[in-house]
């Protein structure tokens, strides 16, 4: 029977964990304010793993923010996390919340405004 989980499924998960306490805590760069981590996917080797972020404003100075304290992250999950090896962190803006925050609004300009339900005044 296989496993539910795979151990890189597993390990990401716990990367997203620390890694959003880190970033909320321990950063202490101005450039990197108000980050979500929306996902992390590992490699199969564990070597790296892509941090899917998202952000009230992505910039490329968020960007940089972040590429500039990936080293300091790593540091950090290795002593929070019990792996051999902790993975290079690749950071990778997620616009999926702002292609869905476009979706409905296009969606809300379609429709017309929903009004009360005139069964309800009648009866």
């Amino acid at each position: 029977m296989a496993k539910e989980f795979s151990r890189s499924d597993r390990v990401a998960e716990q990367i997203q964990r620390e890694l959003a306490d880190l970033l909320q805590f321990e950063v202490k760069d101005p450039r990197v304010g108000m980050v979500t981590v929306t996902e992390v996917e590992v490699s199969g080797d564990m070597a790296h793993a892509k941090v899917y972020y998202t952000a009230a404003a992505g910039s490329v100075e968020l960007q940089k923010g972040l590429e500039k304290t990936a080293g300091f992250l790593r540091s950090q999950l290795a002593k929070r996390l019990l792996l051999r090896t902790v993975p290079q962190l690749h950071f990778v803006y997620d616009a999926s919340i702002d292609r869905g925050m476009h979706i409905a609004k296009l969606i809300d300009e379609v429709l017309p405004p929903s009004a009360p339900d005139q069964d309800d005044e009648s009866a």
